[in-house]
């Protein structure tokens, strides 16, 4: 099948795009260093570059980076930041930024409360220790301590930024579900092939099986897409080789991987 154009969207929302002003082309003293302190945007062509370039000034131009318990980011951090967020959106294009307004960013991995009311009516309560956290409509989170070992060890398999992203292109369709925004005719063979995928790797995760890809993928059909783009980015060549249908629909989504 051929690759869908790059910012594919529908007419109304490139029609909405004009509407807006192109924000200030971000400056050379900021860009090259976090292309070269990114190795995901150093392996890309030039043109891609330019493109993920354009998407990192709007990012910048359409979210509030707040850093929060102290931390501090200068310029060129802001710039790494947007650029990493933007990675999975250089062929869907800038439409996947809708819907929110705001990345905050913690030192490390921070805490969340989260509650459970069971089956029997007994509430469950237990705090849980995130690397990131994306919610449906409200900001991304993330920890700047993950993504500074994530960039340390960019082929092992991680990349918070580029898996909470994941979630928020996932959910522009209503539904975090595992399928982003497609065409109908791709969208038919992408639900069946990953639910053939992720039906096989929870059975093994269920089973107690040694698994090459990270068994987190197995919590739900949306941490399966998210995980999955991780290893798009992080080890396109594990993903192939374990998951090759998947791997297929996410090259065609993602466009190829900078490894490769």
């Amino acid at each position: 099948m051929a690759q869908l154009p790059a910012g594919h969207v529908p007419l109304i929302k490139t029609l909405s795009r004009w509407l807006r002003p192109r924000p200030p082309a971000l400056d050379d003293v900021l860009w090259h260093p976090a292309c070269a302190g990114l190795p995901w945007v150093a392996a890309l062509d030039p043109a891609r570059q330019e493109r993920l370039r354009a998407l990192a000034a709007r990012f910048l131009h359409e979210k509030t980076i707040t850093p929060l318990d102290g931390l501090e980011l200068d310029d060129a951090q802001r710039v790494l930041l947007a650029a990493l967020c933007c990675l999975p959106l250089l062929e869907f294009g800038e439409a996947g930024l809708r819907g929110w307004s705001q990345l905050l960013v913690y030192p490390d991995a921070f805490r969340v409360r989260r509650s459970h009311v069971d089956a029997a009516g007994v509430l469950h309560q237990w705090d849980d220790e995130l690397a990131g956290e994306a919610w449906d409509h409200g900001p991304l989170i993330l920890s700047w301590a993950d993504i500074l070992a994530d960039i340390a060890e960019p082929d092992a398999g991680y990349c918070v930024a580029v898996h909470e992203m994941a979630h928020k292109i996932d959910v522009l369709d209503g539904e975090l579900d595992g399928t982003p925004p497609l065409p109908s005719s791709w969208q038919r063979t992408w639900a069946r092939d990953f639910q053939r995928a992720y039906d096989a790797f929870r059975a093994d995760v269920d089973a107690g099986r040694e698994t090459h890809i990270d068994p987190y993928a197995a919590e739900a059909p949306e941490e399966f897409f998210a995980v999955a783009t991780e290893y798009h980015f992080s080890a396109p060549a594990l993903l192939a080789a374990e998951m090759p249908d998947v791997a297929a629909h996410l090259a065609r989504f993602y466009g190829p991987p900078p490894a490769a």
